[in-house]
């Protein structure tokens, strides 16, 4: 099902609305984006500009059998995945974020974890992941401390903003995520 595509008015009075958590107990991931954009704000889904390439990333890297839309988010529970943000408030661009927005968002964030402990929480974004969790050298990939009981994996942002991944290269990275809970 696709979404009605929101107005510029729309999306321009979006600037600090939430998009809610799609989060259960125990799920094997919970996917962690920066922040909403504008345009999922409108939607009220995560990852639904149309530019963004979570949805088919999830796919091609295995994590859902068929391409998800992003007006289909709230079903990711039964698969076992969830989907938050380090930062609540919508904003055009994810570096119109504070850095004491993304340190408070892991506070906010370190008590999710601890009351849903997900098996993987999935940092999409590098930058944000350095910012937020005082690694400002942090690689991509399982980190080696742990939120809680939690594992923590940082992943590239699936934004058609992020040049630096084509598809192909974000499904591969995923994949590796996908392969190491399946082991």
């Amino acid at each position: 099902m696709s979404l009605p595509k929101p107005t510029k008015a729309e999306i321009q009075a979006a600037v600090n609305q939430t998009v809610p958590d799609i989060i259960a107990p125990n799920l094997q991931v919970l996917f962690c984006g920066i922040n909403p954009s504008l345009y999922s704000a409108v939607v009220g889904h995560h990852f639904a500009r149309p530019g963004n390439r979570f949805w088919k990333t999830l796919h091609g890297a295995g994590f859902t059998d068929r391409l998800f839309s992003p007006s289909e988010d709230r079903d990711l529970p039964k698969l076992g995945f969830g989907i938050t943000n380090i930062v609540d408030r919508a904003t055009a661009r994810a570096d119109e974020l504070a850095p004491e927005e993304l340190i408070q968002g892991h506070v906010n964030l370190a008590e999710k974890i601890d009351r849903f402990q997900p098996k993987v929480l999935a940092i999409l974004g590098i930058s944000a992941y350095r910012t937020a969790f005082n690694q400002p050298k942090a690689k991509m990939g399982e980190q080696s401390e742990m939120l809680h009981n939690t594992r923590i994996w940082v992943l590239p942002n699936p934004s058609g903003l992020n040049a630096h991944y084509q598809l192909k290269d974000l499904q591969l990275v995923y994949q590796e995520l996908r392969e190491a809970i399946a082991s």
